[in-house]
């Protein structure tokens, strides 16, 4: 083995996660085999038991292993094309709820003073236009919030505000042309397919089963952009595999395909370790990460954000660059102000330390 921490290089419990995880993807240890037991682990990277187990429960909930009672931890990751593994159908919907704005409030108290705030700093500058891209403060703030938590390292130029999800998917169809066809999750979230209906764009219902979109479907699909919602489709509640991950990965990488990566509510996710993005996955860079505020904050603040790979930031300015910004400039300077101070960040936080303790009390 060959793993070793680095004290200035972040938690060592993350440390051995990473290592492990590219060595799985790597094939060092393929489908089926068997990892090194903790004590051993342990020793060699010089940590406690509990921080190797740590490290191999992030590996469980992300689907990479398995751990098998009095034998140890087992590789459950396909290596390969990744097109042929059999497939379970969804049979039934596992979704707690009929709609995906059921979400624990944001603490009111602390918006109104973030609001009141906003207006005593910026005074009269709130009524003035923002960039056509959104205003520099939120989208430095945004550059910084999605390496800490999401491991998205983008440049100011490629992260795009606007008004939701349904308006980022209009400019998305805008901006790759409508001569593409898309491919969708079937089922999924409905305005998905209403917005590529009413866009009148060609898309393709892709049957989801247990572990994400169907491997045969994936394979055959007309489609040359893909979208999908991985952390946890609606309604289904389907959350897509390492290996299925890694398998959308792949599909992209044939010439002039794309991945919109909607991100809805990845992070509510009870794990240690918020799961990897396809944006930070993939070295294609063809992958469009989306993600909105409405489940974190309220679905009355209508905005959302886009992270375009820097292949398309010049596309998008020259057919889109001349739309002004759709959300008001004190919305955003609030929203810059929240994540700024923590506020944001401990709000999260907290929502997932209280499903972690309903799901220990189950």
């Amino acid at each position: 083995m060959k793993y070793k921490i680095d004290k200035n290089n972040g938690p060592a419990y993350l440390q051995i996660y990473r290592q492990l995880r590219d060595d799985i993807i790597n094939a060092v240890y393929p489908g089926g085999s068997k990892l090194p037991s903790k004590r051993l682990l342990a020793d060699e990277t010089e940590t406690s038991t509990v921080t190797v187990e740590h490290a191999y429960a992030l590996l469980c909930d992300e689907g990479y292993i398995e751990s098998r009672e009095r034998s140890g931890y087992y590789v459950i990751f396909r290596h390969g094309d990744g097109f042929a593994s059999p497939s379970r159908p969804v049979s039934r919907q596992i979704a707690a709820s009929s709609s995906p704005h059921n979400n624990p409030d944001f603490p009111f108290s602390t918006l109104s003073k973030t609001m009141r705030s906003v207006l005593s700093l910026y005074g009269e500058s709130i009524l003035e236009k923002s960039p056509n891209t959104g205003c520099i403060p939120l989208r430095e703030a945004l550059k910084q919030y999605l390496a800490r938590n999401r491991g998205i390292h983008a440049e100011l130029e490629q992260i795009i505000i606007g008004s939701g999800a349904e308006y980022l998917y209009g400019l998305i169809i805008e901006m790759l042309g409508r001569n593409r066809i898309f491919g969708i999750e079937s089922p999924s979230y409905k305005k998905i397919e209403q917005v590529y209906r009413g866009a009148d764009a060609s898309f393709e219902l892709l049957p989801l089963c247990h572990d994400g979109i169907d491997s045969a479907a994936l394979a055959k699909t007309a489609a040359n952009v893909l979208h999908t919602t991985p952390y946890r489709s609606f309604p289904s509640g389907v959350t897509a595999s390492a290996t299925k991950r890694h398998e959308y990965i792949r599909w992209s990488a044939k010439r002039d395909r794309y991945i919109i990566e909607d991100d809805f509510e990845s992070e509510f996710s009870v794990s240690a370790k918020p799961e990897d993005t396809l944006f930070s996955l993939s070295e294609h860079g063809n992958v469009i990460y989306l993600n909105t505020f409405s489940r974190t904050i309220s679905p009355s603040l209508r905005m959302g954000y886009m992270v375009l790979p820097q292949s398309l930031v010049q596309t998008f300015e020259d057919k889109l660059g001349f739309y002004s910004s759709t959300v008001p400039t004190f919305e955003q300077l609030v929203l810059t102000e929240l994540l700024n101070s923590g506020d944001f960040e401990r709000h999260i936080n907290r929502v997932r330390r209280n499903k972690r303790r309903e799901l220990a009390a189950k």
